[in-house]
């Protein structure tokens, strides 16, 4: 009885991963509208009555899709513990990039649903949201670790000026294929990175002197 109830788990979890990576698939394709169970069901080969069975519907099927991503994309964003400010940066933008590389679907949807606006906004959306300002307090904590001088509003300022630069890398690789070195890009954002919070920083000294 034990073995059947472990076999029975080990296929639904099985089924739930098929599902799941469908539904990453077809939504990085075609967004959060053009994706719908019967697709899903099609390109996983199960029936849309085994997708009913773990996702209530699309939209707990998407945040789903964004929450099983969750860890993996905030532990790129942890700054390492080991070495000067500037290897810690580059370690940190190394872990991003990789991450990009390993697992594009979730940043292409999760872009794709920030930036679509609907009168009542689905589920999937707050969940991308949530996932990337988890990942800003990490950016500003790290921040703060590099640079202890800089005020809040500077700490905010590098965070999102951090952010917003691995958008603009992923998108312009999204666009460009194989032309675009995206770990070479994302080392140079680093440095970026370093060289602003020290301008912050130095700003921030000549207004208190």
């Amino acid at each position: 009885m034990a073995d059947t109830s472990r076999r029975r788990r080990a296929n639904g979890e099985a089924s739930r991963a098929k599902i799941l990576d469908a539904a990453t698939e077809i939504a990085s394709e075609r967004g959060y509208e053009g994706t719908s169970i019967n697709l899903v069901s099609k390109r996983c080969g199960l029936p849309a009555s085994s997708i009913y069975w773990h996702f209530a519907d699309k939209d707990d099927l998407i945040a789903a899709v964004i929450e099983r991503s969750f860890g993996q994309w905030l532990s790129a964003w942890s700054m390492p513990d080991d070495g000067t400010p500037r290897d810690r940066v580059a370690e940190m933008t190394m872990q991003v990039a990789k991450a990009l590389l390993e697992s594009p679907d979730f940043l292409r949807l999760g872009l794709m649903l920030a930036l679509e606006r609907r009168p009542v906004e689905p589920r999937a959306r707050e969940m991308y949201l949530q996932v990337r300002a988890q990942a800003q307090i990490q950016l500003r904590e790290a921040a703060m670790d590099m640079s202890p001088d800089l005020d809040a509003a500077a700490l905010d300022q590098l965070a999102t000026y951090a952010m917003a630069g691995a958008d603009g890398l992923f998108i312009a690789k999204e666009i460009g294929g194989d032309s675009v070195d995206l770990l070479a890009l994302f080392d140079l954002h680093g440095r970026m990175v370093i060289d602003a919070a020290l301008r912050l920083a130095e700003s921030t000294r000549d207004e208190d002197s």
